[in-house]
């Protein structure tokens, strides 16, 4: 009897445990809707206050938590104003994590940022009948292709069914994606260029060694040829200036132990994806200075800890050094004004995206895209697409 007493105690509270636990479930659930409801009514305030045209334009970066990629963003977004007239721009990030540190205020002051659903969301939801989604990518990657074949593809196929078939069928051939920085090997010859041009990398390369860190995607991800991109933009660099090298924080053969190698000179063999790429850099460079830059949109965490941290060994900045290569990973050569005076007379990284020639290279990506509105590059509904 009483094993069947302790049995059936038993029993009872473990159906009193499994509804508690059921319930925590619940109770996550409805929090992180809430969360993400709440994020919408964000949005969607934030769309409804500033709405002034049909047409808009979605700048989509990674992210980040460093006040100088905040201020870059703003730079960016304010450019975009200025040289799209007509057209309200919004700024959204890809980068979960970046929002997320971003509003626990990682670094910096608490921000709130959203990711591209939340904003094409409230972009639908406000009526706009032109969208662009502009990527602030620099390859084709990860990011890149999540933005277009999930946020937008998501959008488009009206996923969550938050729009009027009727509103749907007004966007077919009215939606488009910007491409990145470098989606064509002709766009890695145009940075080249761009970047050649550059005050401070002019200054820097009559000094020795300019070396440029990407990010890269992982081998085996190369999503379509965007790592090549690097191997493609340093050939055109090295065209012009054998002093010129490009590596990457996330990509095989192209980390800084890599770049030093290269430096050493010799014919290398690389394996990008599918393809093989040759390059021949020579006799070993004798140059004892580099200065280093970097390669993205935005100078943030891989900026100032993985290219520019003098404690990290295994930073370019320690790792250049200790092959006796004197190197700078700030510099003060940066000829643009700085627009947050908290930086003034201070050593700097700047990012890409804070060089308004580079700025006008993502901008002519966006006319490019804007310039298919209307026409069969546009990306089409399900209501309206050809079943054929």
């Amino acid at each position: 009897m009483k094993q069947i007493k302790f049995l059936m105690l038993a029993m009872m509270a473990f159906i009193a445990s499994a509804a508690f636990t059921s319930c925590n479930k619940d109770d996550d659930n409805n929090n992180t809707q809430s969360n993400y409801d709440r994020y919408q009514q964000a949005v969607n305030k934030t769309v409804n206050a500033q709405k002034s045209s049909s047409k808009v334009i979605l700048l989509v970066a990674f992210g980040s938590t460093w006040e100088q990629a905040y201020d870059t963003f703003d730079k960016v977004v304010d450019d975009y104003k200025a040289n799209f007239p007509g057209w309200d721009v919004y700024l959204s990030f890809s980068s979960a994590i970046c929002i997320n540190n971003a509003r626990a205020g990682e670094n910096v002051d608490p921000k709130d940022y959203y990711d591209p659903e939340h904003w094409l969301t409230a972009i639908g939801l406000a009526g706009y009948q032109q969208i662009v989604v502009q990527s602030l990518q620099v390859i084709p990657g990860e990011e890149y292709r999540r933005v277009r074949d999930s946020y937008v593809k998501d959008f488009m196929n009206n996923r969550n069914g938050d729009f009027t078939d009727v509103y749907m069928k007004s966007l077919d051939r009215n939606v488009v994606v910007g491409t990145p920085l470098m989606a064509e090997e002709s766009d890695a010859l145009t940075l080249a260029t761009t970047l050649n041009n550059e005050a401070d990398v002019k200054a820097a390369l009559a000094n020795g060694i300019v070396a440029f860190m990407g990010h890269g995607n992982p081998e085996g991800y190369d999503y379509y040829g965007g790592n090549i991109r690097y191997l493609q933009l340093e050939e055109y660099l090295r065209a012009i200036n054998p002093n010129y090298y490009v590596g990457t924080v996330d990509m095989d053969e192209t980390y800084a132990e890599d770049v030093l190698a290269h430096i050493g000179g010799g014919i290398y063999d690389f394996e990008v994806g599918d393809m093989g790429y040759r390059q021949n850099y020579g006799e070993p460079n004798q140059s004892k200075k580099a200065q280093l830059f970097v390669l993205m949109s935005i100078a943030g965490d891989h900026a100032h800890n993985d290219m520019a941290d003098d404690e990290d060994d295994e930073s370019w900045y320690s790792l250049f050094n200790a092959a006796g290569i004197e190197t700078a990973a700030y510099e003060t050569n940066f000829t643009e004004a700085c627009w947050k005076k908290y930086k003034s007379g201070e050593e700097y990284i700047p990012g890409l995206a804070e060089r308004s020639a580079v700025r006008k290279l993502w901008m002519n990506h966006t006319r490019q895209a804007i310039a298919k509105l209307g026409t069969d590059e546009a990306l089409s509904t399900p209501t309206t697409a050809s079943e054929d």
